[in-house]
């Protein structure tokens, strides 16, 4: 007789509980790398849940550290989990589990950060960009301080179809500050809604999953956590380069309690700054006395669209630096000073 699916599911061995890992190797969650321990398994599987069917699928788990949302993970049938670490005490617990799963885990002792996604899954898995997602999943519980700019870079990757996106449309689930998480889906007018809203939505649809209450964690987070789950868009909903659309979404977020306006000024020189703001206003026909977490996708597109063809015209535009010229206008201020003062000494 032929074995049921549930007979035949892969099953992890009788192992350590995680909290006895913990003891057994002398974890501690440290501080400056804000590391918080997930421990309840009814939890991780539920993240890895969020994920979708992984049943021969391939993951990359980022950062497991102890290795609860491995466990989930493994016991979700799994064809082959890579795991990613950075800190050098979590590795002999992941052989462990390794072990415990013959030929099914890989483990990287790496920072995700630098680490060449586009080499790290079997070359067969690829799937064109307009079809299903392929079998290849990205599950994390990340540490605060680098899931806002890991997540950037994901989403840069997105935008030029590259890293883990070589493989096309890679489905996310990660953890992030409730407040992050509701960043990433804050709709137009709400007080949430920042750049991150908008690099993430025009690229992916983004749900936030579930929250997790910080005493869930070990040691306790100050804050809950968010768990949201990613799938790139066929199509962006601004068809422009990422660094043109960061730069216009940064800009109009410069002054984020001020009319729109403001910021968008910050992409022009001072020489003909109020001419060409207008300019770009209305040719985009966006309201410049609308607040910048006000505008919606269809406003922001239309911007990054005029903008575009403003900088085609006169490529110096795209490397302007606002910041830059602050600091050369301050610097100028600094010299004149320092030379006017002797002048005064002398006539004193």
């Amino acid at each position: 007789m032929a074995a049921t699916g549930k007979v035949a599911a892969f099953r992890l061995p009788p192992l350590p509980t995680i909290g006895e890992i913990i003891k057994l190797y002398r974890l501690k969650a440290q501080k400056q790398l804000s590391q918080n321990f997930l421990l309840d398994l009814r939890l991780t599987d539920k993240i890895v849940k969020q994920a979708g069917e992984l049943k021969n699928a391939h993951v990359c788990e980022v950062g497991p550290g102890p290795g609860g949302i491995t466990r989930s993970i493994l016991s979700a049938g799994v064809e082959e989990l890579l795991l990613i670490e950075k800190d050098a005490r979590f590795i002999p617990g992941l052989q462990m589990l390794s072990e415990a799963a013959p030929g099914k885990v890989r483990i990287v002792h790496g920072d995700i950060l630098t680490y060449k996604m586009e080499k790290a899954f079997p070359k067969h898995l690829k799937k064109d960009w307009e079809n299903e997602p392929p079998d290849i999943h990205i599950i994390g519980n990340l540490p605060f301080s680098v899931s806002t700019p890991l997540i950037i870079k994901w989403l840069e990757n997105v935008s030029k179809k590259d890293g883990p996106f070589s493989y096309g449309r890679t489905q996310m689930t990660l953890t992030f500050q409730k407040e992050v998480g509701e960043r990433l889906t804050a709709n137009p007018g709400s007080s949430q809604r920042s750049r991150l809203s908008i690099m993430a939505q025009h690229l992916c649809t983004v749900e936030n999953c579930f929250v997790i209450p910080g005493q869930a964690f070990v040691p306790k987070p100050e804050v809950d956590v968010a768990v949201v789950h990613f799938t790139p868009l066929v199509q962006p909903k601004i068809q422009q380069p990422f660094e043109l659309v960061e730069k216009v979404v940064r800009s109009v977020f410069h002054f984020r309690r001020k009319y729109c306006f403001r910021g968008i000024e910050t992409l022009f020189p001072e020489s003909r700054r109020l001419e060409r703001t207008e300019q770009l206003m209305m040719t985009a026909n966006v309201d410049p006395t609308l607040r910048p977490f006000q505008l919606s996708m269809s406003q922001f597109r239309n911007l990054c669209n005029t903008y575009r063809k403003m900088c085609d015209e006169d490529p110096s535009l795209f490397v302007f630096d606002y910041r830059e010229e602050l600091r050369q206008k301050k610097k100028a201020r600094n010299l004149l000073k320092s030379t006017s003062q002797p002048e005064e000494e002398d006539q004193l």
